[in-house]
């Protein structure tokens, strides 16, 4: 065994000692460094790509929930109805129209005034049901054989209205023509006014009572005005 002087063992032992101590300070700085430096941070979540038109909606949902964000669907609302037995429900305007089959035709008496012959065409509901009538009649003056004297008449100016009627109930329009007395018209003596309901194709034929109509020449022309509640003005 070599024997070392105690001095050269108390510098050997303060070297060690030193190295140590570098090594922990060493340390400590390198940590201290770490810490302050930012983190590092990454998203969980891809951005839409460009273009994308619709907001994104939630990533996930609930079983049996639906999604109420942004790019949730939102369902339309039934176009029609459909029967018990599987058909589609008429519209109100075709099932509310009143057809030729459930009106009864009339003419009402002459009110003249200013040289004009005024008479009423009447339409009354005869059905059990509640219909509607819009616009203006058909009508034409026929002879007895049924053959059309003159030509149709013409309309007069007015907005048309619809006219709903109950059973029992009325609509009026409007026959006028000047007198042919005085306008100095060719005239005729018609059988029968023959009068179509608006939108119906089935006519209605009234014993024309009123005496001679015009048919041609000067001031010839018979007119008719738009349905309007009623039988008379």
């Amino acid at each position: 065994m070599v024997y070392a002087p105690r001095s050269a063992r108390h510098g050997a032992l303060l070297v060690g000692t030193f190295a140590v101590l570098g090594l922990l300070t060493a340390c400590g700085s390198n940590s201290h460094d770490v810490h302050s430096s930012p983190p590092l941070t990454a998203s969980g979540t891809a951005a839409p790509a460009t273009g994308d038109t619709q907001s994104p909606g939630p990533a996930t949902s609930a079983p049996g929930s639906a999604a109420t964000g942004p790019g949730a669907a939102v369902p339309s609302a039934p176009r029609a109805t459909t029967t018990r037995g599987g058909g589609t429900a008429p519209s109100a305007a075709s099932s509310d129209r009143c057809h030729t089959s459930q009106l009864r035709a009339s003419v009402g008496g002459n009110d003249p005034g200013a040289g004009q012959e005024n008479f009423p065409v009447v339409f009354t509901n005869t059905s059990g049901r509640t219909c509607t009538l819009h616009g203006f009649p058909g009508a034409a003056f026929v002879s007895a054989s049924g053959g059309q004297l003159g030509p149709d008449p013409k309309r007069e100016s007015g907005s048309p209205v619809t006219v709903t009627l109950r059973p029992g109930q009325s609509a009026w329009a409007g026959l006028s023509f000047s007198n042919p007395g005085v306008s100095g018209a060719t005239t005729a003596t018609p059988a029968a006014l023959v009068v179509t309901p608006p939108d119906e194709r089935d006519s209605l034929r009234v014993a024309w009572t009123g005496g001679a109509v015009p048919v041609g020449g000067n001031s010839s022309s018979v007119f008719l005005s738009v349905l309007a509640p009623g039988t008379a003005p």
